[in-house]
């Protein structure tokens, strides 16, 4: 089931206020306007684009079955094409599901609601359970957003989220960035920081989460050429949208050179990377720090999407 509702009418100005001040508003990476309108034409694409973001949702599911108690609640940022009330179902986890996109028609297409990660409009303690696949990495002041999430959670609710990470489309990178060495004679960013395992839990920890745990997996994924991971990058809404970059056109040549430039491997490349998945819990004050309803020695996971579960993915 989708809903928009648990919205806050006062937006709970005290403990909004405490936040805001907690948050480092001067950290500025990334043009959230850039953000919305690539998720903005992601909508228009074919949904088969998007297979890795639904592999994330699977996942971060997945985890819930080694948790013994219910969330009744569920707030997905970035909910996208919709799918997670299903998935939950399918997992034996019905939850009211509170669907909340950055763009307009991810939102509009499952009744969903509007919302910014970096401004969350919900009432405190409103959730159980906060659900953020491959959408964090975007944001500007990432433990700033974590904070208000945080507000958000009930006492002893649990965040499960999933962010590209570390070494995600390095190739990628390097071939972009010799390029336009070659054939500009400079270098902008095009492909956006990711934040590294080793950093995740001590953001985690900054944000006032118990017991953090953090886990990467790597999921190798292997295309007939530069120009077709790119189509899936569009479908995603996860083109390039860092501040200081190159707004001109790419030229012709830049994008061949930078396609010549890929490291090749029978029967195509190239590799694209997925790093990071974050899972935490957030127990209450008043609760011992280990939690017996999450499970015997259940510490709140952060977990890296990139598994070789299916050892290779390929697109053709």
């Amino acid at each position: 089931m989708h809903t928009a509702g648990v919205v806050s009418s006062d937006w709970q100005k005290d403990a909004v206020s405490d936040i805001l001040r907690a948050m480092t508003s001067d950290i500025m990476i990334f043009d959230r306007a850039a953000v919305r309108r690539h998720r903005h034409r992601a909508a228009t694409l074919p949904r088969e684009g998007r297979f890795l973001v639904h592999e994330a949702r699977l996942r971060l599911v997945d985890r819930l079955d080694d948790i013994k108690r219910r969330f009744p609640i569920v707030l997905e940022l970035g909910c996208g094409d919709g799918e997670l009330s299903g998935l939950l179902e399918q997992a034996g986890h019905p939850a009211r599901v509170i669907c909340a996109d950055l763009a307009y028609p991810f939102a509009a297409r499952v009744g969903g609601m509007v919302c910014d990660e970096e401004m969350l409009p919900l009432a405190a303690h409103s959730v159980d359970l906060v659900i953020a696949p491959l959408t964090l990495h975007w944001v500007n002041d990432l433990p700033g957003s974590l904070l208000q999430i945080r507000h958000i959670l009930k006492p002893d609710g649990l965040l499960l989220a999933a962010m590209w990470g570390g070494e995600t489309l390095k190739e990628l990178r390097a071939a972009l960035l010799q390029a336009e060495i070659e054939t500009l004679s400079g270098a902008s960013p095009r492909v956006s920081p990711f934040t590294d395992v080793r950093d995740a839990g001590g953001l985690l920890q900054r944000a006032g989460f118990g017991l953090p745990v953090v886990d990467s997996d790597i999921l190798t994924v292997t295309y007939p050429d530069m120009f077709a991971l790119i189509r899936d990058l569009r479908a995603m809404g996860e083109t390039n949208a860092v501040r200081d970059r190159r707004r001109s056109f790419t030229p012709r040549s830049n994008a061949c050179t930078a396609a010549s430039r890929q490291p090749r491997a029978p029967p195509g490349l190239p590799r694209a990377k997925c790093r990071l998945k974050m899972n935490t819990a957030s127990p209450s004050n008043s609760s011992p720090r280990r939690n017996r309803s999450y499970g015997p020695g259940y510490t709140a996971a952060i977990r890296t999407p990139c598994r070789s579960g299916s050892p290779s993915q390929r697109r053709t």
